[in-house]
């Protein structure tokens, strides 16, 4: 009978505010503001690149409130998941399946960007010579840096993996250490990245060979970027006691994502750096 009694008492109460187990969010403003932002950020880019008046400053503004918005949104996801415990199995398994969703549409994104690379690389048309690298273009050597950064990146890749599964045992030591060494090889990777661009012979603007050069490294660069990030805040939300090994989505997310970036370096690497070097 008591057993009943509490039953009932649980329907009564789920019935009072909801019959179903998913999240109806509460109106927000972040999604108009941040689509504001981002058109700002958009215009002084444009504006910057065509060498207008204040075009930078109109980038920079545009690219700290969209960061702002960015921090206020997921804060308040934050804090439905963490403390108003909104985020039900059903509400993870959508927000998973919508960020796989997102992967396989970055996954189309280097797809075409690899598709420029091979179309301009295997044909080489007579415009610029009929050669790969065209002639005047000093590739840069596949066995320096490109090599010491697929070193960093896959070791990076080893380390949260390992972190993962500590923090899966509850091994909390060798988990926080494992997030920090990977924010750690993630920023040398970036830093090297940026050496390699310094110290590079030619730019984006020399034939299609820097074009295809840039975009394809400078995509990848952006998207490490973003997982550094994507990483660094899970490693702060470990070290406050803000996830479990019960629910740890945003972790496990993070670490998709680094493995989708650490993929497509590989392809990289082997495509960009070292078979179109030769």
């Amino acid at each position: 009978m008591q057993h009943n009694k509490t039953n009932l008492n649980l329907q009564l109460i789920k019935n009072k505010y909801q019959s179903h187990t998913y999240h109806l969010v509460d109106q927000s403003p972040w999604p108009i503001l941040i689509s504001w932002t981002l058109f700002f950020m958009a215009i002084g880019a444009v504006l910057y690149m065509h060498g207008y008046n204040n075009g930078g400053l109109l980038l920079n503004l545009g690219f700290f409130l969209t960061s702002a918005v960015m921090y206020f949104w997921l804060s308040d996801i934050h804090i439905e998941g963490s403390f108003l415990g909104n985020h039900t199995k059903e509400v993870k398994n959508g927000l998973m399946i919508g960020f796989i969703l997102f992967v396989i549409s970055e996954v189309f994104a280097f797809i075409s960007v690899f598709w420029a690379y091979f179309h301009s690389s295997i044909v080489p048309s007579v415009e610029i010579g009929g050669y790969w690298p065209p002639l005047g273009i000093v590739p840069l050597n596949p066995f320096s840096i490109p090599l010491l950064n697929t070193f960093l990146l896959l070791s990076s890749g080893a380390f949260i993996t390992y972190g993962h599964h500590a923090f899966i045992a509850g091994k909390r030591v060798f988990t926080i250490n494992s997030f920090f060494m990977t924010v750690v090889l993630a920023v040398v990777f970036t830093l090297f990245q940026y050496i390699e661009y310094t110290d590079s012979s030619f730019s984006i603007a020399d034939s299609v060979f820097g074009t295809t050069f840039y975009a394809s490294t400078g995509l990848h660069g952006f998207h490490v970027i973003v997982g550094t990030i994507f990483i660094f805040i899970g490693f702060l939300r470990i070290i406050n006691y803000n996830v479990t090994k019960q629910g740890h989505l945003g972790i496990e997310t993070g670490i998709l994502y680094w493995h989708f970036v650490d993929i497509v370096w590989l392809f990289l690497f082997i495509a960009v750096y070292f078979w179109g070097s030769n």
